[in-house]
């Protein structure tokens, strides 16, 4: 008699078309959300060094790589600006004529289909690079939150579906919601970067955004690395508030807490698979290390498997092409 049980395993995973018939988890193009950055003139394309693929665009290049997406079925994109000037109290976020505000309008006008997202934060529009009012080397919560909600309003008459406040300002959600509704936006959904960690892995977004800060850091607001309890009341918080979809950020190094915010609360949720994720794959790929394709879409595929529904990536091209070839 044999000394194996019954049930063999590998028996279903002879063939790749065996182990597609039982796959659990699968990473559809449906899933994925592209980030975008939006710059002022015309005609301009930078691309990030430390983030292969990735660019600063004009506004009719924006619309270019919208389109492309769109395309590829991707079925939304979010929006960061890069503004023509800053200050103090970053100002240039609620310019109708930013370039965040031309570019949700020139989408919706072109690719009315594509749900277009707008990240809702100050730091890319202060010249400190801090995420809300600073006075005496403090970012002041209440005061950001009026500041706030003037953006997400400018982002809603320009067009956007969502609007995304990153800045982890306390009481934000319900400003912004408030806000929206009393000026006839009650359709305009909030996706709250609700577990917004003080991460070590977003230096390559900050030279996308020229977010820097110019002096301290954010530890002040976004949250310890090693809180998981504190990050579901921050979870709850915002549902109470009025989020529509909830964020985990970043996405790989938190799975534990993707899963924990779908489990225990059943909503819509956002993973973001941040700029360094993004760019260590991007860059073992590029010294021959490991397979960048397949590094990704394991990548892809664990946030998936952990409960997110959407993943916001910088791959979201990428995998669409690969999918239909």
């Amino acid at each position: 008699m044999s000394t194996f049980p019954e049930y063999r395993p590998r028996r279903l995973r002879r063939t790749e078309t065996l182990r597609r018939l039982v796959r659990e988890t699968t990473v559809s193009v449906d899933d994925l959300i592209l980030p975008l950055f939006a710059a002022p003139g015309q005609k301009f394309r930078k691309p990030i060094s430390s983030m292969p693929g990735v660019a600063q665009t004009s506004v009719d290049e924006l619309l270019r790589d919208a389109a492309e997406a769109a395309e590829l079925g991707v079925p939304a994109i979010i929006l960061f600006g890069l503004p023509e000037y800053k200050d103090e109290t970053g100002s240039s976020g609620e310019d109708p004529k930013g370039p965040v505000q031309r570019a949700i309008a020139a989408v919706k006008k072109e690719i009315p289909d594509l749900v277009v997202m707008t990240d809702v934060c100050m730091c890319e529009y202060t010249s400190h690079g801090h995420c809300g009012v600073v006075r005496d080397g403090y970012v002041q919560n209440d005061e950001t939150l009026e500041l706030l909600a003037r953006q997400a309003l400018s982002h809603a008459q320009a067009g956007a579906d969502i609007v995304a406040p990153s800045d982890m300002m306390d009481g934000r959600v319900a400003a912004i919601r408030h806000a929206l509704d009393d000026e006839g936006f009650s359709n305009v959904a909030i996706l709250a970067y609700a577990a917004k960690f003080a991460s070590a892995f977003y230096g390559p977004f900050r030279e996308a955004a020229e977010s820097t800060p110019q002096f301290g850091d954010r530890r002040s607001y976004q949250m310890d690395p090693a809180n998981g309890d504190e990050a579901m009341r921050e979870v709850f918080l915002d549902i109470e508030e009025g989020a529509d979809i909830i964020m985990v950020k970043p996405a790989q190094t938190y799975l534990d807490l993707v899963y924990r915010v779908k489990q225990e609360t059943g909503y819509p949720v956002a993973a973001y698979h941040v700029s360094g994720e993004y760019s260590m794959i991007m860059a073992a790929a590029e010294r021959g290390w490991l397979d960048g394709d397949r590094a990704m879409e394991e990548a892809l595929t664990s946030i998936k498997r952990a409960g997110a529904d959407m993943i916001l990536t910088y791959w979201a091209r990428q995998f669409a092409k690969k999918r239909r070839k």
